[in-house]
């Protein structure tokens, strides 16, 4: 059954962030655990902290210091919506977040997308405000099944390059 969401909690990032990940909406467990990418199977915090040369934080605690610590922001494209369990095909009545308090706070040099369902949302909603186009990545959540984690590992590695 559809019903309609509001975002449950805020961004994560400081005035030393240097590149904002947007994912689209949070999931079940994501709303759940009141933080992102919540899901045991997505594979977010394997491929970043892998990146990032870091051990795979387990609390939201050890989540928030490893992308602080590497200048990493986080945020999602939509800031409520109608959408059935957590499905992202499902997403209607879009109302898109504002980014401005990020962009206004810290030096972003770089806007990346978890997927397409976020990039799309970015391009129709957010991009004409911020006039700052977004890279597409593949998806970390575990509906992309197509893409293995090193393989997933191997495209996100551009953020690196503003890191």
């Amino acid at each position: 059954m559809s019903e309609r969401v509001e975002h449950p909690f805020g961004p994560l990032y400081d005035a030393a962030s240097r590149i904002l990940i947007l994912g689209s909406f949070p999931s079940v467990k994501s709303r759940e655990q009141n933080f992102f990418y919540g899901h045991p199977q997505n594979r977010f915090w394997k491929v970043i902290s892998g990146l990032l040369g870091e051990p795979l934080p387990q609390t939201v605690e050890e989540k928030r210091e490893m992308l602080l610590k590497h200048h990493v922001a986080l945020w999602d494209t939509i800031a409520s919506c109608t959408l059935t369990g957590s499905s992202d095909a499902s997403i209607r009545d879009v109302v898109p977040n504002d980014l401005s308090k990020i962009l206004d706070a810290a030096d972003i040099r770089a806007i990346y997308c978890n997927g397409g369902t976020s990039w799309s949302l970015y391009e129709k909603y957010i991009r004409p405000v911020t006039g700052r186009s977004a890279v597409k990545l593949p998806s970390t959540s575990p509906a992309n099944a197509a893409w293995s984690t090193e393989r997933l590992s191997d495209a996100w590695k551009v953020i690196l390059e503003e890191l």
